[in-house]
């Protein structure tokens, strides 16, 4: 579910930051398991960041004048931390210094989850949050949530595919996710517990063999009950003709509950 947010301000620099210790971050790339926030005290609320702007640099967010992570680089995301419910000032500021470059106003409620994403070029920064599913899917089923937060590759059409011995790509499964644009979520869908491939191309792209993707992911395994969330993100590799930059993705699938 994506909550209604004001209009970020963009690089605002609230003189009363202050420099204190933060959280390490860890760095994932490709396809990367992120640890899951769904066991905490329902009398707090939970929030994770992601960094996911390709050009933003090396940033720490803060929660009013508390700084929550340090050094996000894009594809990075701290452990969630438990907060006490409220109204909150969540801000992305260039690391090490007090110069704010994203920040919104938003109310985190008791016994809620959240995902803050930091998305888009430095020049339009945005931050968004988004309601995390903290339950557990249905029995033999898992919850798979996409948000496109890749700037370069246009709306595209999300697989996961499952893959058996010899079979390669099933020109027969259908897209998890069709035509998702820049910024937006497919919400949680429910699909069959089980091992899969994640496969990104271009919307209306025929997948196949064959076929040229942005992205073909690993093989991963989503037991029964399992809620994940994949987030889209830029991955630039350097043609051969020009030096030009091909547009290609990375997934980072985060865990956002599991069967108890």
């Amino acid at each position: 579910m994506l909550l209604s947010l004001p209009q970020p301000a963009h690089r605002r620099a609230p003189a009363t930051i202050p420099r204190r210790a933060v959280l390490h971050a860890a760095l994932l790339v490709a396809v990367a398991a992120l640890s899951g926030c769904q066991s905490f005290n329902t009398t707090s609320a939970q929030i994770r960041v992601i960094d996911a702007s390709p050009d933003a640099g090396v940033v720490d967010a803060y929660q009013n004048r508390s700084a929550r992570a340090s050094n996000l680089a894009s594809g990075t995301v701290p452990s969630a931390i438990p907060l006490s419910p409220g109204v909150y000032n969540l801000a992305a500021v260039k690391a090490g210094t007090r110069q704010a470059l994203v920040a919104s106003t938003d109310t985190l409620a008791a016994g809620k989850q959240y995902t803050e994403i930091i998305g888009s070029g430095l020049a339009n920064l945005q931050q968004t949050l988004f309601l995390d599913q903290s339950t557990p899917a249905p029995a033999g089923q898992i919850a798979v949530r996409v948000i496109d937060e890749a700037t370069h590759s246009g709306a595209v059409d999300v697989y996961l595919v499952p893959i058996a011995p010899l079979s390669g790509k099933l020109t027969s499964t259908p897209p998890l996710v069709a035509n998702l644009g820049f910024g937006s979520s497919s919400g949680y869908l429910n699909v069959p517990a089980g091992t899969y491939a994640i496969e990104v191309v271009p919307t209306g792209t025929a997948l196949a063999s064959s076929t040229v993707t942005l992205l073909s992911g690993a093989q991963i395994n989503y037991a029964s009950g399992a809620v994940r969330t994949i987030v889209l993100i830029d991955q630039e590799t350097v043609g051969n003709q020009h030096a030009a930059l091909i547009p290609a993705v990375q997934a980072i699938v985060a865990d956002d509950a599991d069967a108890q």
